[in-house]
């Protein structure tokens, strides 16, 4: 993947729903990173976001957690942390008076114990960037079946239809069939409530794909891949970190995903 600032290109192969490979082109993708913020020594949250204008976005977090003014935020210091092929996040330090430090230091005793929290500093960083289990299937779906797919997912989606405002999650078999759809306000959400139900009624995620009316983000490759999923597809563009984990874990991603064409990412 080849940086620009804010962005990455990636290498990408436009399909027209044919058996043809599809022609090469490029595509440009946000910057995704997990940001652990730490005031005064303490870690306090971890966050996606684009690594820019990382002091606007620190002041700016604190002040809309109701933990300080913007006069009281500090210096930020920036620390860079790199996991090779999954990823690269950042630390961000910064100091607040001390009258501010009660609401932190209550959030980090009662995170005491809480393995599934993984918010703490650099362990938090890796926590986020923490390797992915490798698949040992790859999808068996030809892109006439995404394209089925598609197709029918715009009369299965309810409350999508009614509010203008969810995100659907399908699970189509190999042939680009529908078997379960779930929605919710959340595309996290909607993917959760999927893999639950496909667990529920006994299901295998590997003999299928997953297709989102979202954009492909880090965290839905995350879930996909523990899974077993071998394929994800989502209307709108990845984030680089998610092309990035796709790759190592062996995820296929279909991306831009419209009537007439869809992205496959090299």
């Amino acid at each position: 993947m080849e940086a620009n600032e804010g962005a990455v290109t990636v290498q990408v192969r436009r399909s027209t729903y044919s058996a043809e490979i599809g022609t090469a082109e490029t595509l440009d993708v946000p910057v995704e990173a997990p940001i652990a913020i730490e005031t005064n020594g303490i870690a306090y949250a971890v966050m996606m976001a684009t690594p820019l204008d990382m002091e606007d976005f620190v002041s700016g977090f604190l002040m809309a957690e109701g933990l300080a003014q913007a006069h009281e935020v500090g210096e930020v210091a920036l620390h860079r942390v790199e996991n090779g092929e999954w990823g690269n996040g950042h630390v961000a330090r910064v100091n607040l008076p001390p009258e501010r430090l009660g609401p932190i230091l209550e959030r980090a005793r009662r995170r005491v114990g809480d393995s599934s929290c993984g918010i703490c500093g650099i362990e938090g960083i890796e926590a986020a960037l923490r390797p992915l289990p490798t698949l040992t299937r790859c999808s068996g779906a030809q892109p006439q079946a995404i394209a089925r797919a598609l197709e029918a997912l715009e009369c299965l989606q309810p409350l999508g239809k009614l509010t203008r405002a969810m995100h659907a999650a399908a699970f189509c078999d190999e042939g680009g069939v529908i078997q379960l759809v779930r929605e919710d306000v959340g595309r996290h959400n909607a993917l959760d409530k999927l893999i639950g139900a496909l667990a529920r009624q006994g299901i295998d995620p590997a003999m299928g794909f997953i297709l989102m009316t979202s954009r492909c983000s880090y965290e839905l490759v995350e879930k996909t891949v523990r899974a077993g999923c071998p394929m994800l597809v989502t209307i709108s563009a990845p984030t680089d970190l998610a092309v990035r984990r796709a790759k190592a874990a062996g995820l296929s991603l279909a991306v831009v995903v419209r009537g007439d064409s869809m992205l496959l990412v090299d």
